[in-house]
């Protein structure tokens, strides 16, 4: 892999040259003005007290808008979420996993097609894009199996996809405290797609990722794969090591930290095997680590915090959601020069504490 990754996606996605405190402007014109704007923030307008107008001159003026409640989506139709400026064009209505409470749903008209062209360079420089691909991945209105289409389309691969509701996986372990039958019927399917299609890439959670191990007659790494994409759940430093070392030697695994939500944070290697950080491209969304205690101030790189995060998109503009997990900061890396983050884990179990939400990870 290159330093010139990010100048790739630049040259793709040209948005990405654009300063942060410039497309805050722009997002605003977008998102506030009657002719462009959903329904859902212009009418919220007139309410906030300020003008985002006029007084968002910058990223850093989006503090004026306070942490954002996801009861407000939720309570949102699809209509309401859809810009103005959009009304022509098709879209696709997405939900969140419902990790923590009911689903969310947001539109989808080029934010898909964002995430495609930025994670195919990322495959690229890292040398394993293209082929077909096996999709264990939930599917209807979750968009990760959507990407996953969006990208073999990119390249004209076959998708081979697993049913998969996740939701009735988060069901049974709030009634049960397991879904092992379940899994077994995801990974039964998974097997046969592996062994009659000879798949390149596998795109799936760190946690089925985990269950394959454990069930498949063989490793992983004997399926043919040039790499394994995952995404959603996370797995225990030690797991990872028993997954590097015992099912994927010779297989690239490539993850990501992100959700419906906020999109793609990509990986970058760190200089001991296995370690690496996960950055996500501003301008169209930025992770800041705040301590636990002030959600406006910014740890130092090294320390542990919650995970807050902006959406700029126009599809999307969620300003200052604490998301559910903790993590710790880093600087920038050559592949991505934003800062981004590391060790990842639920906040609830992983940071001193909760915000009221239990969260059910499941396999997705």
């Amino acid at each position: 892999m290159t330093t010139d990754l990010f100048a790739t996606m630049c040259e793709r996605v040209p948005e990405l040259r654009i300063g942060l405190d410039a497309w805050t402007r722009r997002m605003m014109r977008w998102h506030f003005s009657p002719a462009t704007g959903s329904p859902f923030w212009v009418s919220r307008r007139s309410g906030l007290g300020f003008d985002p107008l006029t007084d968002v001159d910058g990223f850093a003026a989006l503090a004026l808008f306070g942490l954002f409640d996801k009861a407000e989506l939720r309570a949102a139709s699809a209509r309401e979420l859809l810009p103005r400026g959009y009304r022509d064009r098709p879209f696709r209505v997405f939900e969140t996993g419902g990790t923590t409470g009911p689903p969310c749903r947001v539109v989808n008209v080029s934010r898909l097609a964002y995430d495609v062209v930025v994670y195919r360079a990322m495959l690229e420089a890292r040398g394993v894009a293209g082929g077909d691909v096996l999709a264990m991945t939930p599917s209807g209105p979750h968009a990760y199996g959507h990407f996953v289409e969006g990208l073999a389309d990119s390249w004209r691969g076959a998708v081979f996809a697993v049913d998969f509701d996740p939701r009735w996986v988060k069901a049974e372990i709030r009634a049960h405290g397991e879904a092992d039958a379940y899994t077994d019927h995801l990974v039964a399917q998974t097997e046969a797609l592996l062994t009659a299609e000879r798949p390149t890439l596998l795109f799936t959670t760190a946690q089925l990722l985990l269950a394959l191990a454990m069930r498949l007659p063989k490793p992983i790494d004997a399926y043919g794969l040039r790499a394994v994409c995952t995404g959603g759940t996370s797995c225990t430093a030690a797991e990872a090591r028993f997954l590097r070392k015992e099912q994927l030697r010779g297989v690239q695994w490539i993850d990501t930290y992100g959700n419906t939500l906020v999109g793609h944070a990509l990986q970058a290697d760190g200089p001991e095997p296995g370690s690496h950080s996960y950055h996500l491209p501003p301008p169209f969304a930025v992770m800041t680590v705040v301590d636990p205690d002030d959600p406006w101030r910014e740890v130092a790189v090294g320390g542990r915090g919650r995970v807050r995060v902006t959406t700029l998109l126009e599809d999307l503009f969620l300003p200052n959601l604490l998301e559910r997990d903790s993590a710790v900061r880093t600087g920038p890396h050559p592949w991505f020069p934003w800062d981004g983050v590391a060790a990842v884990r639920p906040w609830a179990s992983g940071a001193g504490g909760g915000d009221g939400e239990g969260a059910v990870e499941g396999v997705y």
